[in-house]
């Protein structure tokens, strides 16, 4: 089953959302998900311990770097897709997760000094490539972006980078008050009511977009495969 990584060692990148709307936004599409959740704060997990729950997702700790790869593959024996999201710190767990990963996304904020950040994920993911002795795909995703506000400062990004052919997601994860009060109400999009928060449509477009885009990744991947990716339109 594909492992989709979501890697950045800078905090407020918006990693632990971003995986948290992909894998709410594939369980409601009956997809089974499960959530590794390797952050030291396991945020994920706190959302569960705090009430939060939906059909089709199984969120699992990791609290061991160690067992990362066991947790991975017990997870891709019970689910259509495994996300996995990674503590900030380059670590073993890190590498390992990195080395098992189908596509590995590194989530990022618009600014220079963040695509300094991004640059080391990105690193990373070439240095296990090298080890495991196949290309690992890699996507930068612009996080915390206003909606009303397209993406010019993309390119300088990228450039900034020193990576001209880094792959980056065309959808941008806006910043939204409803991607807080998921949290906050301890639900998903889905279950969220408009009276809760504002924009709520507009949230959900955007995280239906961002899986949208993702699972036609992962189908571009394997498109020499005969069988697409689970959910694909």
């Amino acid at each position: 089953m594909p492992v989709i990584v979501f890697a950045s060692p800078k905090g407020g990148a918006g990693k632990t959302t971003s995986t948290f709307l992909l894998a709410t936004e594939l369980a409601n599409r009956n997809m089974n998900v499960s959530i590794i959740d390797a952050d030291p704060n396991h945020p994920i997990e706190n959302w569960r311990k705090d009430g939060g729950k939906t059909s089709n997702l199984n969120i699992m700790v990791n609290e061991n770097e160690d067992s990362i790869l066991d947790d991975i593959d017990n997870a891709s024996g019970q689910s259509d897709f495994v996300i996995v999201d990674l503590e900030g710190t380059a670590n073993l767990s890190v590498a390992y997760a990195i080395s098992r990963a189908d596509l590995v996304i590194v989530p990022s904020q618009r600014s220079t000094l963040d695509a300094g950040e991004a640059a080391k994920a990105l690193s990373l993911v070439k240095r296990q490539s090298s080890v495991t002795g196949r290309e690992i795909p890699v996507a930068l995703l612009l996080t915390r972006t206003s909606p009303a506000i397209r993406s010019k400062g993309l390119k300088r990004m990228l450039e900034s980078l020193g990576e001209n052919k880094v792959e980056s997601f065309i959808v941008e994860i806006h910043e939204r008050e409803a991607f807080k009060a998921v949290f906050d109400h301890t639900c998903t999009l889905a279950q969220l009511e408009h009276a809760q928060v504002s924009g709520l449509d507009k949230a959900r477009k955007n995280a239906a977009e961002f899986a949208a885009e993702a699972i036609q990744k992962l189908n571009n991947l394997q498109s020499k495969k005969p069988k697409k990716v689970k959910g694909a339109a």
